[in-house]
């Protein structure tokens, strides 16, 4: 099974992102934002990080990258697409996601583990959980906001298409969203960072009790080895 993780100029967290699809049991393949080419791959990750600096705006630039061209006909086609911080702001810029992700309350830099709901778990990243399950994640992003209009909020709402939410945002998103799909299911957006907490032992604190919550980032990429 191979799981595609594509690096632009400025990407991260794509050796974490490879570490936690080998974790759960794939292969991850590396793929250059420069070339249209998606190397059969069986689904596509979008790290974290800066691509391009975040010049513009973050992902404006790399949205225009010539892989994306590919993403978004195989993302039509039905293929999985997992947008992660950056990689959620990526897949907003290049229309594969609706609404937008801009800066925090206040324009500051937030880095805090954080407390996420799930709404809707019905796409191939989250099967693992059930709607109201609560889980710990790292949230580093200066944009990390996410908007819309009003009928695009109401749409998104009405369709189930919100997977997520921030129990106590700090960054001052629309109802609190931290993640959500596209109409299809196949395509997720999280703000968070579930490659940051795959292994025991090096994973979040609980923001109440301070204590090192279980690693159910990894759950995202098993629930994906699973669905493939």
């Amino acid at each position: 099974m191979r799981i595609g993780v594509i690096t632009f100029p400025g990407t991260i967290d794509d050796r974490e992102t490879a570490a936690a699809i080998t974790a759960a049991g794939a292969e991850p393949i590396e793929l250059w934002h420069n070339e249209a080419n998606l190397a059969r791959v069986d689904a596509v990750v979008l790290p974290g990080g800066a691509a391009h600096g975040n010049y513009l705006r973050p992902g404006a630039l790399a949205a225009h990258a010539p892989i994306m061209t590919r993403v978004l006909s195989a993302a039509e086609s039905g293929l999985p697409v997992l947008g992660i911080s950056n990689g959620f702001q990526i897949l907003c810029e290049a229309g594969i996601l609706s609404g937008a992700l801009v800066a925090n309350e206040g324009a500051l830099f937030r880095a805090s583990d954080e407390r996420l709901r799930f709404e809707n778990t019905a796409t191939p990243f989250t099967s693992d959980f059930k709607s109201g399950d609560e889980i710990v994640l790292p949230v580093r992003t200066k944009a990390g906001a996410f908007v819309a209009d009003a009928e695009t909020i109401a749409r998104l709402e009405g369709e189930n298409q919100v997977v997520a939410r921030l129990v106590n945002d700090p960054l001052g998103s629309t109802g609190g969203i931290a993640a959500i799909r596209n109409e299809a299911g196949n395509v997720l957006g999280i703000i968070a960072s579930p490659e940051q907490s795959i292994e025991a032992g090096f994973t979040p604190a609980d923001p109440d009790t301070k204590l090192p919550v279980r690693p159910d980032g990894l759950k995202f990429f098993t629930s994906l080895v699973e669905s493939l």
